[in-house]
């Protein structure tokens, strides 16, 4: 499908003008990224406080601050917004940035549940504009290896998936991590990683198992989940904000095992155990890392995809439904759940 708006016109646009949408913790990661990327540039950022916006702005030699997100949408010199919100936003502003004619590149995990993604996914699609989930993992020269070598086959089929990303935090009530109108969590925040993994290599899955342990604000502070597949595989993978896991990945397949080393999900070395030998492959990652996405997302926006390929509409709205299944033992509801019912 080819675009129509002004945003994103194929080879007419040689260089994507990037704005950001929630000037927080992880905007500052992407402004730094961005940067660094040939025909990539920042010229805007949008905050519900002005004061915030401009400060952000002079920190990062952004141009034009923004007071309010509807102005950065509106902004006839931004081809593309990065939506950095928290979780339970995630559908709003996206939509609200497609319908104004710019490209999204929002922040994982897409939205709060499938329901929500699977609407930004058609709104990106009557819009003609590209929309994609800012999963970074997944572009990472390491991971993407990974996932070729497996897809081709080169150790037989997958039979063991085990991730596992979990950091000690301290609890705090007014924190994004521990409000559950913010879609707080070890689930949505650093439990998306493994399970994006999984389904990565693995597809959705047939069967959920779950248990967590709920914090004294409502959200699952860790938690487990076993999810197993059609062809007999699994993958055993767990999350918390509470204790600090060794954040590993190791994939299992019929002759030959992979361990990404820690931090898997920004790992530079991968370890393949097959035939009695042990290789090592080592991948470099300039920059934090971002920088990989973000050409992914530049080079779909010229070419008036969409999606991507690497990380379609289809494969983060799956994720999701693994994550709504994974939560719905707990009783876990978002209060953003009802309003995408």
């Amino acid at each position: 499908m080819e675009a129509h708006s002004s945003s994103q016109r194929g080879d007419e646009v040689k260089e994507v003008r990037w704005g950001i949408l929630g000037p927080g913790s992880i905007a500052r990661t992407f402004a730094e990224a961005v940067k660094r990327v040939p025909g990539c540039s920042l010229s805007a950022v949008g905050s519900r406080s002005f004061e915030r916006a401009a400060d952000f702005a002079s920190k990062h030699d952004v141009e034009r601050p923004h007071g309010s997100y509807l102005e950065l949408v509106n902004d006839p010199d931004v081809d593309a917004v990065y939506v950095a919100t928290p979780h339970a936003f995630h559908c709003e502003h996206a939509i609200l940035a497609l319908r104004a004619g710019k490209a999204v590149l929002c922040e994982k995990p897409l939205a709060l549940n499938a329901r929500q993604a699977e609407a930004m996914a058609r709104a990106s699609r009557e819009e003609g504009l590209f929309l994609m989930e800012a999963m970074w993992t997944r572009f990472l020269p390491a991971v993407k290896w990974v996932g070729e070598r497996v897809r081709a086959g080169d150790w037989g089929e997958v039979k063991f998936v085990y991730a596992d990303f979990g950091f000690r935090s301290s609890f705090d009530p007014a924190s994004r991590l521990y409000d559950l109108r913010l879609g707080g969590g070890a689930l949505l925040d650093v439990g998306v990683y493994p399970v994006s993994f999984a389904t990565m290599l693995l597809g959705e899955p047939e069967s959920v198992s779950s248990a967590a342990e709920l914090g004294l604000s409502g959200v699952d502070e860790s938690s487990s989940y076993l999810l197993a597949y059609a062809n007999g595989a699994q993958a055993l993978l767990s999350s918390s904000i509470i204790v600090a896991t060794p954040q590993e990945a190791r994939i299992v397949c019929e002759r030959g095992w992979l361990r990404l080393k820690a931090p898997f999900f920004r790992s530079t070395s991968v370890e393949v155990h097959s035939g009695g030998e042990v290789e090592m492959h080592d991948f470099a990652i300039p920059g934090n890392g971002f920088e990989f996405q973000i050409e992914e997302a530049a080079a779909r926006i010229r070419a008036g995809a969409v999606e991507s390929s690497m990380m379609p509409h289809q494969e983060s709205v799956a994720v999701l439904r693994t994550l709504d299944r994974i939560r719905e033992p707990w009783g876990l509801k978002y209060p953003g759940d009802e309003a995408s019912e």
